[in-house]
């Protein structure tokens, strides 16, 4: 298993991105809204935003998205999510039903346009974490 931070920057995922390669000196992949089947759905204020990034430098690695809503970047709110990432379904649906025992699934592992298995809890302690079951060939 693999596990990320995964930061939510709240409309501001591109300036951030561009901010820590310049700070940090590493680089980036962005998926934005409308390169994904979700596209269709979304407003059309949405379709240039950042749906999922990874960063990438020497020592650094972190997940990215605009998220879901907009809302201003607030530290003390909480922006981070963890992310962890198996290629082992029995092992990722083990860890997802453990880490959900006395806290909220907010989107039950399902399957994923990406391929493989996706699904978001919050522990009982009140971190969320993602889960992507990847299948990897």
């Amino acid at each position: 298993m693999e596990l990320q931070p995964y930061i939510f920057f709240y409309g501001r995922c591109e300036e951030a991105l561009e901010f820590y390669k310049t700070a940090l000196g590493g680089t980036y992949e962005a998926m934005r809204t409308s390169d994904t089947p979700m596209a269709a759905q979304m407003p059309a204020e949405a379709q240039n935003k950042i749906m999922h990034a990874r960063f990438t430098g020497a020592g650094i690695g972190f997940l990215a998205s605009d998220g879901s809503s907009q809302k201003a970047v607030d530290p003390d709110a909480g922006n981070i999510s963890l992310a962890l990432e198996t290629s082992d379904d029995v092992e990722g649906e083990r860890v997802f039903q453990a880490l959900s025992q006395g806290g909220n699934v907010s989107m039950p592992l399902a399957d994923a346009f990406w391929g493989g298995r996706f699904g978001v809890l919050t522990d009982r302690f009140g971190i969320e974490w993602m889960v992507n079951i990847s299948h990897k060939d």
